[in-house]
């Protein structure tokens, strides 16, 4: 971990963080939420050691990256914008890129708006909707429009500051914990209860083999400093 490097680019109106690694064809990683740059840091060692440059932001609103305060300025076009500033920023053409829960759905609108600039997408967890935050479908579930079937809650519509204020009713150490190793099947919906739906109250107290103390002290630093306004911004802007 202490190989890897750490600097700020001023991208699309905003400073990003970025970790790297490594020479040579260029590989981007896109966390989601609510991750980090370092939920890539094991993919970054391992392919950098490979002969591959091993690029990895935190994403605009996240860790020590900016978050403007405007909730409108976090859509998809804000977003890809931010990540073409950052590929123009590294001095090449084309990327491959691999994206993961809301990485994912970012690097679709790459492909998408940009498809120029990338070489190959790797697509974790979410698949292509072409009718993201306008199916016909969407329903109102605990104050939220809720996309059926899906793991993820639109939030746009709620009021700036409601759903923060229920994150901040649970401990962010025990949040991180539990969407990281013992969340239940159902979708995470605030509030309902005092833990919501798809959060297990009784969380086990070992950590699987592949997650530490360090590792979930990392995130429940950088969350508590930052708050979660800017990551659950992206969710508001679904339908934009």
């Amino acid at each position: 971990m202490d190989t890897i490097k750490h600097r700020t680019v001023e991208v699309n109106g905003i400073k990003m963080h970025v970790a790297e690694k490594g020479e040579g064809p260029v590989v981007l990683f896109l966390h989601g939420f609510p991750e980090l740059w370092y939920s890539w840091r094991h993919q970054i060692l391992g392919l950098s050691s490979l002969g591959y440059r091993t690029i990895a932001p935190d994403l605009r609103g996240y860790g020590d990256t900016e978050a403007p305060g405007s909730v409108t300025s976090y859509t998809c076009f804000h977003l890809v914008g931010d990540v073409i500033a950052l590929i123009d920023s590294l001095g090449v053409e084309k990327v491959f890129v691999v994206g993961h829960d809301w990485g994912a759905i970012i690097g679709w609108y790459l492909c998408l708006f940009r498809p120029d600039r990338v070489k190959a997408y790797v697509c974790l967890s979410v698949p292509f909707r072409p009718f993201l935050g306008r199916d016909p479908k969407i329903k109102t579930v605990d104050g939220f429009r809720a996309a059926c079937g899906d793991d993820f809650y639109i939030c746009r519509f709620q009021e700036p500051g409601k759903m923060e204020s229920e994150f901040a009713r649970v401990d962010t150490a025990y949040l991180f914990k539990n969407i990281l190793t013992t969340r239940l099947t159902e979708a995470p919906i605030f509030p309902k209860g005092e833990y919501g739906n798809g959060f297990n109250p009784n969380p086990q107290e070992t950590l699987p083999s592949w997650l530490s103390e360090q590792d979930i002290a990392y995130y429940v630093s950088k969350f508590e400093n930052t708050g979660f306004t800017g990551a659950i911004n992206y969710y508001r802007n679904l339908n934009m």
